[in-house]
C-alpha cells in the first residue's frame, strides 16, 4: 500500500465517508455523502484505489439504470484510514466558534 502525499481536507471527507460504509458504496453517494463536487471525489477514489487503499468493482446487480462503479477500503486501506481520519483537524462545524469556548455537556 503506497503512502498518501498529501491530505486534504476532501480526502480526509472521503476516507470518513467510506469508513461509515457498512458495504462497498458508489461514487455518486460518496458525493452526497461528503457534500463535495464530483471533479474532487473521482480523482481521489482513482489516487486511493492507485495506492490500493481502496478497491473497486462493477455493481453487478439487477438494478435497472446506469451501471454504478462500487468502491470499499482494502483492511490495510481501513486501518490507514482510520489513523488520518483520528489525525486530521475536526471539521468547522464540530469546532467552537473562535474565542467562545465549547459548551461543556448538559449546559447550554
Amino acid at each position: 500500500m503506497l503512502r498518501l502525499g498529501r491530505v486534504t481536507p476532501v480526502t480526509v471527507d472521503v476516507l470518513r465517508a467510506l469508513l461509515a460504509a457498512d458495504l462497498p458504496t458508489w461514487g455518486l453517494r460518496l458525493v452526497g455523502e461528503t457534500d463535495r463536487p464530483a471533479g474532487s471525489v473521482y480523482p481521489i477514489l482513482a489516487r486511493l484505489e492507485a495506492g490500493r487503499w481502496v478497491s473497486s468493482s462493477w455493481d453487478e446487480s439487477d438494478r435497472r439504470g446506469a451501471r454504478r462503479r462500487l468502491y470499499a477500503l482494502t483492511d490495510d486501506g481501513r486501518t490507514s484510514a482510520a489513523a488520518v481520519v483520528a489525525a486530521a483537524p475536526r471539521p468547522a462545524a464540530e469546532r467552537p466558534a473562535a474565542g467562545r469556548p465549547a459548551a461543556e455537556p448538559g449546559l447550554a
